[in-house]
């Protein structure tokens, strides 16, 4: 029972895990925040286009 205790208290396979998963959440902000910002020029842009292309009547 002490051998398998000691074992529990060495692993550190849980901890890498939360690291990668603490890493991937991480970018995925970044990621959702360049998109967003993009997303929202990219509609003005495409506004101003349509504007400059609509007939005037």
């Amino acid at each position: 029972m002490k051998n398998l205790f000691v074992r529990f208290v060495k692993n550190e396979s849980g901890a890498t895990a939360i690291e990668y998963g603490l890493i991937a959440a991480g970018i995925s902000v970044a990621i959702i925040a360049v998109v967003n910002g993009l997303g929202t020029n990219l509609t003005a842009t495409f506004q101003k286009v349509s504007t400059a292309l609509a007939p005037t009547t």
